[in-house]
C-alpha cells in the first residue's frame, strides 16, 4: 500500500462524529469470550466505531479465515500480507461464541483469501453449519468476499443456507480502482446479481466521503438495486491511519436521511444511513423489517 502521510482529512471530525464509548460489564463480558476462544472480529481489525456499543449490547460480528488479508485497499484497517494455514477448529468456536453470548442474530465476515483454491467458500459453509446445529434458533447473516463471482464458489457459501448473504460495493464506480485492491465494481455487481438470482436476501453497503458526487452515489444505488440487492448501508468514511485514504468529505446527517430516503423510493426493502453505520449495525432491524 502506497505511503499516504502527505494527504490530509479535508477538516477535523464534526460533532456528530464524536463516539459516547459503553465500556461496562457487558462489554467486558463479550470481550472476555472473543479473547477465550482466540477470535477475529471485524469489531476490532476493523477499528469500527460501534465496536463499545455494540458489545456493550452483546452483540458481535466475527471474522474468520484469519485476520491477515490478501487484498490491501486503501481503506481498510485489516492487515494484508501472507495468510496463516485456516484453522479448522474456528467453525466451532464461533458456534460455541454464538450460544454462550446467547446471540439471536449472528454476523459472519471475513478477509479475503485470494491464496485458496476456493477463496474460503467451504469454510465459510461449515461455519454457518456449524451455528446452525449449535444455535438453530439464531439467524445467520454473512458478509462474503467476490469470491471472483465464481458460481461454483458462491453455490457451496449458498448451500449452507444464511438467512441473509451481503457483499459489500464500498464505493461508487469512479472511485472504485483507486480505493479497492484488485476489486472491481462490475464484479461485486455480478456477485450479488448471482445471490440474488438463486433466492438468497442480499445485502451490500457503501462508504460515502471518499470524493463521490450525489450523482454518483444515487447511481451505484440503482445499480445495487437492478442487481437484486434488498438491505443496503451507507455510513461515512473514516480513514484508520495516515496510510490510509485520505477523508473527502464529511457528509451531514440530513444528507444520510436524504439519501435513506432515495434507496427506499428505488424499492429497497431496508437501509441504515448515518454517519456511524457499518453493514453489521443493528442488522437484526434489517430481517426483521422484510418480514413486515
Amino acid at each position: 500500500m502506497p505511503k499516504l502521510h502527505g494527504l490530509r482529512d479535508v477538516a477535523k471530525k464534526p460533532d456528530w462524529l464524536k463516539i459516547r464509548l459503553h465500556r461496562d460489564a457487558a462489554f467486558a463480558g463479550v470481550q472476555r469470550i472473543v479473547r477465550e476462544h482466540n477470535l477475529h472480529t471485524i469489531c476490532s481489525s476493523g477499528k469500527c466505531p460501534n465496536q463499545a456499543e455494540c458489545w456493550s449490547r452483546r452483540t458481535a460480528t466475527f471474522m474468520i479465515l484469519g485476520e491477515v488479508c490478501t487484498r490491501s485497499c486503501r481503506f481498510c484497517a485489516t492487515r494484508t500480507g501472507r495468510p496463516d494455514a485456516i484453522d479448522g477448529n474456528e467453525p466451532r468456536e464461533v458456534a460455541r461464541s454464538v450460544r454462550l453470548m446467547q446471540l439471536r442474530h449472528v454476523v459472519v465476515t471475513s478477509v479475503t483469501r485470494d491464496d485458496l483454491p476456493d477463496g474460503g467458500a467451504g469454510h465459510w459453509a461449515a461455519t454457518v453449519r456449524a451455528i446452525r446445529e449449535e444455535n438453530p434458533d439464531a439467524t445467520i447473516e454473512l458478509l462474503i468476499p467476490d469470491l471472483d463471482a465464481r458460481p461454483d464458489l458462491l453455490d457451496t457459501v449458498l448451500a449452507s443456507q444464511p438467512d441473509i448473504i451481503g457483499h459489500n460495493i464500498e464505493t461508487v464506480e469512479r472511485l472504485t480502482p483507486e480505493v479497492r485492491s484488485r476489486a472491481r465494481y462490475r464484479t461485486s455487481l455480478e456477485t450479488l446479481r448471482y445471490l440474488h438470482g438463486q433466492g438468497a436476501v442480499t445485502k451490500s453497503g457503501l462508504m460515502v466521503g471518499l470524493g463521490e458526487s450525489d450523482e454518483e452515489v444515487i447511481e451505484t444505488l440503482a445499480d445495487l438495486r437492478k442487481a437484486g440487492v434488498e438491505i443496503v448501508t451507507l455510513g461515512q468514511y473514516l480513514r484508520p491511519t495516515l496510510e490510509h485514504y485520505p477523508v473527502a468529505a464529511y457528509i451531514t446527517p440530513e444528507k444520510f436521511d436524504r439519501y435513506r430516503q432515495q434507496a427506499l423510493a428505488m424499492g429497497f426493502g431496508y437501509c441504515a444511513s448515518a454517519p456511524l453505520v457499518r453493514s453489521s449495525y443493528l442488522a437484526d432491524a434489517a430481517l426483521e423489517a422484510l418480514k413486515r
